[in-house]
Formats: structure tokens, C-alpha cells, sequence
């Protein structure tokens, strides 16, 4: 299972190169299924290895001056806090046992691990409906509202907040923001991502507890591995259209978000 487990982690790296997100939501699933990590603890491991592979995979982007720094800016201090925070403060606060319902009891683990397929699910749609024609329709009426910028911020906090707690990087919401709010084209919105997953999810890794504890050697080991992956999707990503693969990856982020639930509460 462990084998599988490492080519899945290739998979997370090649899935952001090629379409800019959507890879680190099948991070936290790699980690606990197939490679054995408890829920938590795989939250915090995502932080790191999402971060460092945004970040070798952001190096191209800002190379071809695909990324905005003033975007970066606004979105990115609000999303740093509040990963920072929540990995800080809100996750420990999360009591062992939630809920008792019959047979069933629903404990931290759980919980996490629901609300993650949860965000799966809403990912799944967002990669699955097609894109670029809603966000330029939708694109002019809202870059002229002098509200863009608070929208771009609040955002920020948001996903910030959800990546704490699930460890995923949010691509899937921080890009069509950055196209909607901040009238971004879709490479610069991509490139700009990739900074902002890249910062909050290595910062937010810092306000985990325990580092010393992790298992750094898997730990490092999905790590390059999902490097390889986006430093190849990077690469393919100059000949494949990615707003044409995005459907099927997202159909495959469905079925996993809905094989969670059903795993989680009825196995």
C-alpha cells in the first residue's frame, strides 16, 4: 500500500503543475489511506509538503512574470493568520469526541476527515463546471466594485481558516478570487496561487505542536516526491490544456470526496 501511497504523492505535485489546483486536496487521503498517518497529525503534514511543492512549483510562474505581487500582498497576510491560528489554537481546542448518535460516534478524527470529503466535494464542482467563460462574464461587473479588494481579503481569511483545519491549499477557491476580485488572467491567477498556498501552508505548518514528534523521513519522502510531480507538470503544463483536463480530475476528486463519507461513517 505504501507503493501506491508514493506514486499518488507524484500525482499531487503533477496535478497542481498542470492544472494550478486541486492536487493538495488529495494530499490529506494519500496520507491516511494509503500511507497510514492518523487524520491530525496528516493535516499537518499536508501544510508542509502542499507548501514546499507550491513553492518549487511557483519558481516557473515567477520566471515568466505570472505572478502578482500586489495580490499576493493583500490575499496573502489575512490566509497566513488565520492558518496559523486555527493550526495554533482552534485544532487543539477540538475535543476527542463530538458527537455520540446511536452506534455511532463521531470524534475528532471523524470530524476532520468529513469535512475534508465535504471541500473535496465543493472542489470537485468547481473543476468539473466549466471556468473560463463564467469567471469573464462575471469578471467585469465585479472589477469595477470598489468592494473587490475586501472580498479578495476576507477570502484570504477563509481559506486560510479551512486550510488549518483540513490542511488542504484552497486552490480551487484562491483562484477563481484572484480572477473575479483581483481581474487576473488565468496563468497569472495560477502562478499568484501558488505563492499564496506556498506561504500560508509553510507558515501555518509553523503553529503545528509537536514538530519534533513527526515522522520527518516519510514526511520528506512524500515531499520530493510531489516536487517531482509538479516540477513535470510544470513542465507538461506548456503542452497540455489544463482547463481541458480539470473535469476529469475534478470527476475523480468526487468519487474520493464521496468514498471518504461513506467510509467514514458507515465502515
Amino acid at each position: 500500500m505504501h507503493i501506491v501511497g508514493y506514486l499518488a504523492s507524484v500525482l499531487i505535485g503533477l496535478s497542481l503543475g498542470i492544472i494550478g489546483g486541486g492536487g493538495s486536496i488529495l494530499t490529506v487521503p494519500v496520507l491516511v489511506y494509503l500511507l497510514g498517518v492518523d487524520p491530525l497529525l496528516g493535516t499537518a503534514y499536508s501544510l508542509f509538503i502542499v507548501g514546499i511543492t507550491s513553492a518549487v512549483g511557483s519558481y516557473s510562474y515567477f520566471r515568466q512574470s505570472w505572478v502578482d505581487l500586489r495580490t499576493v500582498l493583500l490575499f496573502g497576510p489575512p490566509s497566513i493568520l488565520a492558518v496559523f491560528l486555527t493550526r495554533a489554537y482552534l485544532v487543539p481546542a477540538i475535543p476527542p469526541t463530538i458527537l455520540t448518535i446511536g452506534n455511532l460516534t463521531i470524534d475528532r478524527s471523524m470530524l476532520l476527515m468529513l469535512l475534508f470529503a465535504v471541500l473535496m466535494l465543493l472542489a470537485s464542482i468547481s473543476m468539473i463546471k466549466p471556468s473560463k467563460e463564467s469567471y469573464k462574464k462575471t469578471a467585469t461587473t465585479l472589477q469595477t466594485s470598489k468592494g473587490r479588494y475586501l472580498f479578495i481579503f476576507l477570502e484570504g481569511a477563509i481559506v486560510g481558516t479551512l486550510t488549518g483545519l483540513v490542511g488542504a491549499g484552497g486552490g480551487f477557491l484562491i483562484i477563481p478570487a484572484l480572477v473575479l476580485f483581483g481581474g487576473l488572467s488565468m496563468k497569472k491567477a495560477i502562478g499568484t496561487s501558488l505563492v499564496i498556498i506556498a506561504a500560508k501552508s509553510l507558515l501555518g505548518f509553523l503553529g503545528e505542536q509537536n514538530l519534533a514528534n513527526l515522522d520527518w523521513q516519510l514526511l520528506l519522502t512524500v515531499t520530493t516526491l510531489s516536487m517531482v510531480g509538479i516540477l513535470i507538470g510544470t513542465r507538461l503544463s506548456q503542452y497540455l490544456d489544463g482547463e481541458k483536463l480539470k473535469p476529469v480530475f475534478g470527476w475523480f476528486v468526487f468519487v474520493m470526496g464521496v468514498y471518504i463519507i461513506f467510509k467514514e461513517i458507515f465502515l
